[in-house]
């Protein structure tokens, strides 16, 4: 596995070691050990997971951008098995001097990359492929009561979502959250 930093500290592309040959491919999509070694120096803690979640969309839905609040927060480790989502994290740390910036990512079936973001940044995807499945492990467990969120709309993020988001299929609950400038942060730094 090949760690990429990002320009954001705490958000990193994992691309795992793929084997391909005539019958097809075969990859170690995760290694607690691997992961430890290579990931947990660059963060410089030990991130355990607890629990995999997966979900099927079609193009032009978009989720997010999604994060749980504090004492339930979650860092993730993401990825699509099949289509193509443009996954991305916001840095909702206040204090952060990257505080509002955000890490773009494409993730295809093809490219097999995967995308860790820690604890105290906002979650969001757009589908950019008929459909997709994608896939994530959170390091605790999901707390409906501190569910949070920020507008995935938010055109002051400056993310180029790669889809008309005129024409985005959001939740009704991914509707009502705040823009970034109305958003008062749990996470401190």
């Amino acid at each position: 596995m090949e760690i990429i930093k990002t320009d954001i500290e705490g958000v990193l592309i994992i691309e795992p070691k793929v084997f391909k040959d005539a019958r097809g491919y075969f990859f170690e999509s995760f290694s607690q050990r691997e992961f430890d070694e290579k990931a947990g120096e660059i963060l410089g803690e030990t991130v355990r997971f607890v629990q995999d979640n997966e979900s099927m969309s079609s193009y032009g839905v978009m989720r997010g951008l999604h994060f749980q609040r504090p004492p339930f927060t979650q860092a993730k480790l993401v990825r699509c098995v099949r289509g193509s989502v443009l996954d991305v994290a916001v840095d909702i740390r206040q204090g952060s001097p990257t505080y509002g910036k955000h890490v773009a990512c494409e993730l295809t079936e093809d490219n097999h990359r995967q995308f860790f973001i820690s604890k105290g940044f906002a979650h969001g995807f757009a589908v950019l492929s008929d459909t997709a499945v994608f896939q994530y492990k959170c390091d605790e467990f999901y707390h409906p009561e501190a569910d949070g969120g920020i507008s995935i709309l938010d055109d002051s993020l400056g993310i180029d979502w790669m889809i008309p988001t005129r024409n985005a299929i959001l939740s009704e609950k991914d509707t009502k959250h705040p823009l970034l400038k109305d958003f008062v942060s749990p996470f401190q730094i």
